[in-house]
């Protein structure tokens, strides 16, 4: 259990002192990464739909449940997922939805939006290095 303490903040009121988060994890951060999911999820659906609806409609569903079952302990400050995993498991995850991003985005938008995605998932490469970093670090 992880405690918090009250903090003084203006006009006498108090707030919670924010509880221990791991490495890596910040809000610019989980929004950039989160970003590049969503953007994974509906730009795999567009490519993929005029092809097979039904490829489309798995091929997201298991963008959307790869990160939801499978997860390193300890990495997610609202708790642990169902299937615990390796640091590398949770790494490769990440890069999945990178790559589905970045595809999909250049087969189905156009140049400017395509160049955009891929230069959000070149940030999402740099900014979790930190997070990565800790997953991938032996614990003995």
């Amino acid at each position: 259990m992880t405690r918090t303490r009250a903090m003084p903040t203006v006009a006498g009121h108090t707030r919670r002192a924010s509880p221990h988060r791991p490495p890596g994890h910040d809000y610019a951060r989980g929004a950039v990464r989160f970003v590049v999911e969503i953007i994974a999820w509906i730009a795999t659906a567009w490519a993929l739909w005029p092809h097979s609806i039904l490829l489309a409609i798995a091929a997201v569903a298991v963008l959307v449940a790869l990160p939801a079952v499978f997860g390193t302990p300890g990495d997610r400050p609202g708790g642990d997922a169902p299937v615990s995993a390796p640091g590398g498991v949770t790494v490769l995850i990440v890069f999945i939805h990178l790559g589905a991003a970045a595809t999909a985005a250049w087969a189905v938008w156009p140049f400017w939006v395509a160049v955009g995605v891929t230069a959000l998932c070149i940030t999402v490469v740099f900014t979790e290095q930190t997070r990565w970093e800790a997953l991938n670090r032996s614990r003995r």
